[in-house]
Formats: C-alpha cells, structure tokens, sequence
C-alpha cells in the first residue's frame, strides 16, 4: 500500500500527484468561467492555449524529477481541464482527504482513481455534504493547519468561495490532534485584483519558519496579525496587490531550500536566493491565467523531515 505522509508545506518531496494540461477541451464561454481571471482573458481572446501549457507543465514535471521526487499524473479525461490538481483532494499527516469540490469539476476524480486503490481505505476520509473545501485552501504546517474559507453570507453570494464553515468544522473534527486556523478571504466574482480565490493565493509557508503573505487578501486584520507573530515579522516576505494578481505566493516548495517559482516573479525570487533558497524559476504565465500556478496545479502526497 501507498504511504501517505504531509505534516508540512515544505519538508523533502517524495510523491506528488501533478495534474495535466493535456486535452482541457475548448475555450470556455464567459458564462462558463468560474474565476474572475480566466474571464478576463477569455473575454480579451488571450485564454491559454493546451500546446503552450503543455509545455509549462512539462518543464513543472523535469524540476521534480530532477530531485528525484516520484511524480503521479492524472489519467487524460478528453475535454476535461485537469491542471490544478491540488483542490480535488489533500492530505493531512497519514489521512486523504475526499473534499466537495465544484459539481462540474467533479469529473476530475474519475482520473486518478488508480492511485487511491493503492491506498489504504482506512487512510482516505470523506466530507459530508454539507462540508465544502478545496485543497487551495488548506495548508498542514507541523501541528497546525492553515485554512481559507467564507461565512455563509460570502459562500452563498460568491462562487469564487470554494470553503465553508462546515468544511472549516470538518477538518477540527478529524484532526483532533492539529490545531485549525481559519481565515475569511476576500472575495471577488468580477475583479481578480480583488479576490483570494484560495488561501494559497494570499499566503504560503516557506523553509522551516518563513512565509509569503498578501495582507489585503484576508477579511479581518487580526488574522494577518495572527499570521505576522506566527512567523515573526522579519520572516515574512509580504507582496503587494499586483504580485498577488500574477500568483506570486503560489510558488511550491520541493524541500525546505529549494523552491520552484514562475521566472517572471524578479523581486520575489532575488529576495528568496538572498534569503539562501534555491529557486528553479520556470515559465508558468499561460498557466497563470486560469487564477491558478504552481502549488494549485500539484496534491503533495509524501514528504519526508
């Protein structure tokens, strides 16, 4: 059986599930979009081409295995865009966690029903109903788990919130052991300079004590402040409103030095090798343009300390 084993963002890599970018079917309409991004360049005709994101991920997928991590890939589902794999589930410690994700995103599961017949049932928990999350939005962090969601009135007027409160309850109850945080994140159906579409998308551990953080992603002030102690203030690398729009604090962490990073993100990736880190700067901008980047498009699944 399968080992699973995620008590961090950022410890060595062994497996990851990486999605694909292949045959993600035509262009959506406007009325199809279900992030404000994507409508943008929809509706500007500049949408990502599968040839181009191909290529990103291909270059996604030699970075891993030039470290030696083993890297699962979804099964092609024709017509179906499976590049951000992250959201359909995710693991916390030893468990797998089956989320409710969007209904017509619900298909992607089909594609890697394989690799979840390696693991141990007993390992693999699933929300209720009522219970919504999206892997984006949940981050295990040694003991602690970071999680982004919206209050009823949010989740119910905004489709760019993918985690509830019952979601928020439902990892409390299951990781007993593990201490929630949860953040209400700004949210925007119309302008992506506006919304945290996940709370990868505002804030991302990195190293052993470090982390990239957009303030004006988070509702209450308090949780930023939270976050800033957390870490410590001179270990937070904060990025301004147009670095959060281009994706910059959802870079990925293969082991607590090495990073890989879109390589349009100049100011963020000099400050990381300053900082002492290695970064593996890849071209990941098509990609970008889905609200989506490099933590969205991987479901770590074994990491070792």
């Amino acid at each position: 059986m399968f080992k699973l084993k995620i008590q961090n963002e950022t410890d060595v890599l062994e497996a990851v599930l990486l999605g694909t970018a292949r045959s993600p079917g035509p262009v959506p309409s406007v009325k199809e979009a279900y992030d404000p991004k994507s409508r943008y360049y929809i509706e500007k005709g500049e949408y990502p081409k599968e040839d181009a994101m191909v290529i990103e991920m291909t270059a996604f997928d030699e970075v891993l295995k030039k470290y030696d991590v083993q890297v699962y890939r979804p099964e092609v589902l024709p017509d179906v865009n499976q590049i951000f794999s992250r959201d359909i589930y995710f693991v916390i410690g030893d468990k797998l966690v089956i989320p409710n994700i969007l209904k017509h995103r619900r298909r992607e599961t089909e594609a890697v029903q394989y690799l979840l017949q390696e693991i141990d049932p007993d390992q693999i928990i699933r929300m209720p109903e009522t219970a919504r999350a999206e892997g984006g939005d949940v981050m295990p962090w040694n003991g602690h788990v970071f999680v982004g969601y919206s209050k009823p009135e949010d989740f119910a007027k905004y489709e760019v919130s993918r985690t509830n409160e019952a979601g928020v309850d439902f990892i409390v109850n299951s990781f007993k052991d593990w201490e929630v945080h949860a953040f209400e994140l700004n949210k925007s159906d119309i302008d992506p300079r506006q919304n945290a579409l996940h709370l990868d998308c505002c804030f991302q551990p990195i190293g052993k004590d470090k982390a990239i953080l957009f303030p004006g992603g988070f509702k209450n002030l308090e949780d930023v402040e939270f976050l800033v102690h957390f870490f410590g203030k001179d270990n937070i690398i904060e990025i301004d409103r147009e670095e959060m729009y281009n994706m910059n604090s959802n870079v990925f962490s293969i082991s607590p030095n090495v990073i890989v990073s879109e390589n349009k993100f100049e100011r963020l990736n000099s400050v990381l090798r300053q900082k002492g880190f290695t970064v593996e700067s890849i071209s990941y901008g098509e990609i970008s343009k889905q609200e989506g980047l490099l933590r969205c498009s991987t479901m770590p699944l074994r990491r070792r300390s």
